[in-house]
């Protein structure tokens, strides 16, 4: 089905011209024509959402797949993707359905009620928006995590956090946990890199938290571009100034799409990790063996252990350490 786009205005009346203004780029689009991200189109004078109701992908996933280990760990969630993407990432490892038109990748339709019935049928704690990005599709991803919002199950959003404030605002009331990937902390490569802007991102990280949400940032080490340690300090302050306990996944990298430069060294990712626990309370490697478990900020007691995706709660008593008593902000 069409459906009318949220966050748009008349841009120029003569022409027909439409401005989008889901995101930052706050595309110019003409008659008959997409915006950057490809699923949304100029018809008739009106902006149209492409991809509502259809995807790419429909599975049952660990949440520690997304990544979200602090978040009901050992669970699994029912995880959605579409197509597209407001980014241009050259490394994406998800580039068959980001990068590529929408109208050349398959998709199926799948309507909210067929989505919750999935969730209740798998036991899914509800509902992830993932693998491209999802707040592209905002109409889809509002009406249903409002729907699984009134039916207590919760929503989860994979996110590069390119998006404008208000239409976050409104869609954050349903939203109960994100992971948000930090491609740089420095603008200029995000603007050569991505097309996007650190600023904003950084907003929408301040956004979630401020409004009380569980919260967890990716950042995929990319040799020579995001491992400088001066960039990667001023970042760890950044998150711990809004709060310590903010999960850090740190990520391999490995070659994809348009970049072959070598995977990241394990040394590399070593380092960086050395000196973000000195600040932050929970920091994890991502897509290397090892260095996944959840440990006490306070006494150091193995909390939650994880190997692959098989994860076994050790030590928990509620939200609470089950060594020293510690109260701790994971959600089970």
């Amino acid at each position: 089905m069409l459906k009318e786009a949220s966050f748009y205005s008349v841009f120029n009346s003569g022409k027909n011209i439409l401005s989008c203004e889901l995101c930052p780029r706050a595309c110019k689009i003409p008659p008959g024509e997409k915006g950057f991200c490809g699923v949304r189109k100029n018809s008739g004078g009106k902006l149209y959402a492409l991809t509502y109701g259809k995807f790419s992908s429909i599975n049952l996933d660990p949440l520690e797949k997304k990544p979200l280990y602090n978040f009901f760990p050992g669970k699994e969630v029912l995880s959605v993707g579409s197509a597209g993407c407001n980014f241009t990432c050259p490394w994406c490892q998800n580039s068959g359905i980001s990068q590529a038109p929408a109208d050349n990748i398959q998709l199926r339709e799948a309507d909210i009620g067929e989505l919750l019935a999935l969730a209740r049928t798998y036991n899914s704690v509800g509902i992830a928006y993932t693998y491209n990005e999802p707040l592209i599709n905002f109409e889809f991803v509002r009406d249903c995590a409002e729907e699984f919002h009134k039916n207590s199950l919760k929503n989860v959003l994979v996110t590069n956090g390119f998006i404008n404030e208000k239409a976050l605002a409104s869609l954050l009331p349903f939203i109960d946990a994100a992971n948000i990937d930090i491609k740089f902390f420095r603008q200029d490569f995000y603007k050569k890199y991505c097309g996007g802007n650190l600023g904003d991102v950084m907003r929408s990280v301040e956004m979630f938290v401020k409004a009380g949400k569980h919260i967890e940032l990716t950042l995929c080490v990319i040799p020579g571009l995001n491992d400088n340690e001066n960039d990667f300090r001023e970042m760890v302050n950044w998150i711990w100034a809004l709060a310590p306990s903010i999960p850090l996944h740190i990520s391999r990298y490995f070659p994809a799409y348009k970049y072959s430069a070598q995977p990241t060294s394990l040394k590399t990712l070593n380092r960086l990790r050395d000196i973000a626990v000195q600040k932050l309370d929970f920091v994890y490697q991502g897509n290397v063996s090892g260095q996944t478990g959840t440990y006490c900020p306070s006494c150091k007691t193995l909390l939650i252990s994880r190997e692959g995706y098989r994860t076994e709660i050790k030590a928990l008593n509620g939200n609470s350490c089950a060594n020293c008593g510690a109260a701790l902000p994971i959600v089970l």
